[in-house]
C-alpha cells in the first residue's frame, strides 16, 4: 500500500512539474517570437515599377542584409493596379511600390493599406509621406520635355507653346493610363491651366506610342522629334548612353512626383514587409535611387543630374488631382486617337 501511495505522489510531482516547465516556456517564449525571433516566412513579395535595375539592386541588398528572399513582380504602375485586382479574392503583394502618388492615396482611400513609420522616416522630404503613416515616398521623379537633338538642335518651348503649328507631327506622349507619372502630371496640369494646351498638342498629330520605354524610344529613333511628359530619370540614363538626347523642364512648371511605397492590409508577411520599408529608408538603398537617376526620397541625400529645388513645380493638389486623374489619362488618350 505505501509503495502505491509512493508511485502515485511521485507521479503527481512529476505532472505538476512537466506543467509548470511548459507553462514557463509559454510565459518567455511569446514575447521573444514578437521580438526578435525571425519570422516564420522567410520571403516577402514586392510589387515595384521600373527601372527594373533598381528593383533588381534593392532586392538583392535587402536578401544579403537580411536572408529574406524578396519574389518581385515588376511593371507600369497601370500592370501593378491590374495585377492587385486580380489577386483580391487571393491577396499576394506584401509591399507595393507605385509611379503615381495619386494611386497610392486612392488605395488609401480604399482601405487597402496598414500604417507604419520606418526608421529614418524622419528625414523624408517634407511632402514625400502622408499624415498617417501609409505612403512613403522613398523616391520620386518629375516629368519634362525630352527631345531628339537631331531633330531639333535646340528647344526650350513651354508646355503650352508645343501647340504652335511648327510642332505639327513632331510630338509624343506616354500613355498615361500606363505611367503614373505622366498621368499625376496631367492631373496637375489640367488643374492650373485647363485643356488648351493639350487640346492643341493633340490637334498637332500627339503620339501615344506606349507607356514611358516605348514613348522614349520613339524619340531616341527620330520617329517624332519630342516627348511631351517624358520621365526624367530616362532621359538621364539614356543621355548618359550616348543617345542624341537632351531634356529640360519647362518654365511654368512639372509636377515632382514622389514614389509611394506602402504595406497592404492584406500582407500575408506583414513583419517582413516592415522590413523592407525600413531598407528603403536607409542610406544604402537612397544611395542606389540618386545612382539610378531618381530624386532621393530623403533630403540628406544628393540626387545626380538636377536637385529638387532647382525645379520649377506645379504647387500639387493631390487630392484633387487623386479625384481626376484616371479621367484626365483617359480624355487625354482619347484626344490623340
Amino acid at each position: 500500500m505505501k509503495k502505491s501511495i509512493t508511485k502515485i505522489l511521485l507521479a503527481s510531482m512529476a505532472c505538476t512539474l512537466a506543467m509548470s516547465l511548459a507553462a514557463c516556456g509559454t510565459k518567455t517564449d511569446a514575447p521573444k517570437a514578437a521580438s526578435s525571433q525571425a519570422p516564420a516566412s522567410g520571403k516577402v513579395t514586392v510589387y515595384m515599377p521600373s527601372p527594373a535595375g533598381l528593383s533588381n539592386k534593392i532586392a538583392k541588398g535587402f536578401e544579403k542584409k537580411t536572408g529574406i528572399k524578396v519574389e518581385q513582380f515588376q511593371g507600369t504602375t497601370g500592370e501593378i493596379l491590374a495585377r492587385l485586382e486580380a489577386e483580391k479574392s487571393n491577396p499576394v503583394a506584401d509591399v507595393v511600390i507605385l509611379a503615381s502618388w495619386s494611386d497610392g492615396l486612392s488605395m488609401k482611400q480604399k482601405g487597402e493599406l496598414t500604417a507604419y513609420q520606418p526608421k529614418e522616416a524622419d528625414k523624408l522630404v517634407k511632402d514625400f509621406k502622408d499624415n498617417d503613416n501609409t505612403l512613403f515616398g522613398y523616391s520620386a521623379s518629375a516629368v519634362g520635355v525630352i527631345y531628339n537633338k537631331n531633330v531639333f538642335p535646340t528647344l526650350d518651348a513651354d508646355w503650352s507653346e508645343l501647340a504652335n503649328p511648327e510642332y505639327q507631327g513632331k510630338l509624343a506622349i506616354p500613355d498615361p493610363e500606363k505611367s503614373g507619372a505622366c498621368k499625376d502630371f496631367l492631373a496637375g496640369y489640367v488643374s492650373k491651366y485647363g485643356w488648351d494646351a493639350l487640346e492643341g498638342m493633340a490637334k498637332n498629330g500627339m503620339k501615344v506610342p506606349g507607356a514611358n520605354k516605348a514613348a522614349l524610344e520613339a524619340v531616341t529613333t527620330g520617329e517624332v522629334g519630342i516627348l511631351v511628359a517624358g520621365v526624367d530619370y530616362n532621359a538621364y540614363s539614356s543621355i548618359k548612353k550616348g543617345e542624341p538626347l537632351a531634356i529640360y523642364y519647362p518654365k511654368s512648371g512639372t509636377i515632382v512626383n514622389p514614389r509611394p511605397a506602402m504595406i497592404m492590409k492584406s500582407a500575408p508577411d506583414k513583419e517582413n514587409a516592415q522590413k523592407f520599408m525600413d531598407y528603403l529608408l536607409s542610406d544604402e538603398v537612397q544611395q542606389m535611387v540618386a545612382d539610378a537617376n531618381l530624386l532621393p526620397g530623403r533630403q540628406d541625400v544628393k540626387a545626380k543630374n538636377i536637385q529638387l529645388s532647382d525645379i520649377p513645380q506645379i504647387p500639387a493638389d493631390w487630392t484633387k488631382m487623386m479625384s481626376i486623374a484616371s479621367e484626365t489619362a483617359a480624355k487625354l488618350n482619347a484626344l490623340c486617337k
